[in-house]
């Protein structure tokens, strides 16, 4: 059962269309002010589940990075000795925000799924709903 690529951009699409609404536009950059619940129902597409199940939802954070991996001894050893700095350090960052991720586990199979969000500079995860007419607390 391969997904062409047709497939796979429709998936996309409807992933990302589930989650426009959480979208609420605030500054003029177009950068966009996020809040999404802890927990939320959307489809597993697991064989334990192929239903709309409740998912628990964190943000993706990237792992510790393994010093006895190729790559990392491969640098280390062209690091050594003399002849200063031997690959190129990126300075030149343009962006200023990150595309946000968020890790999803179905609360009854237990299989988790990642869905990417668009760039926004504030993003949070479970925070209070605006209310029309609430007065601000202090």
């Amino acid at each position: 059962a391969k997904t062409t690529k047709k497939q796979w951009y429709q998936r996309r699409v409807l992933e990302f269309q589930t989650f426009q609404h959480y979208f609420k536009r605030i500054n003029l950059s177009g950068h966009a002010m996020v809040n999404i619940p802890k927990v939320r129902r959307t489809f597993c597409k697991y064989s334990e589940c192929k239903k709309h199940t409740q998912h628990k939802v964190t943000q993706y954070k990237a792992g510790k990075r393994n010093k006895i991996a190729l790559g990392e001894r491969r640098y280390r050893m062209k690091q050594m000795g003399f002849g200063g700095q031997t690959k190129p350090v990126f300075r030149k960052n343009a962006k200023t925000t990150k595309k946000q991720v968020l890790r999803m586990e179905c609360q009854t199979c237990h299989k988790k799924k990642q869905v990417t969000l668009k760039r926004c500079k504030h993003f949070e995860l479970g925070g209070q709903k605006k209310r029309k007419g609430q007065m601000i607390q202090f």
